[in-house]
């Protein structure tokens, strides 16, 4: 697996996480809860914008890292 395979696998897992906190925010009724689980959704998809830049920067660096996948 290349540098390139593996931060996109690592993007997508992220991008999973993010999207099951936002579904636990939805489905709860505890108010506290909500706020935790939007609260680490907005920090996982920070991140997952960071990673997608370095990403970016990487594959135009390194084109043999480049996935068919557009970010």
């Amino acid at each position: 697996m290349t540098i390139g395979s593996k931060m996109h696998h690592t993007l997508a897992s992220l991008e999973g996480a993010a999207a099951d906190l936002q579904t636990f925010a939805m489905e709860t009724q505890d108010q506290s809860a909500k706020k935790m689980f939007n609260d680490l959704n907005r920090q996982l998809e920070d991140i997952v914008q960071a990673l997608k830049g370095r990403v970016n920067y990487i594959e135009s660096q390194e084109p043999q890292y480049k996935m068919n996948k557009d970010l």
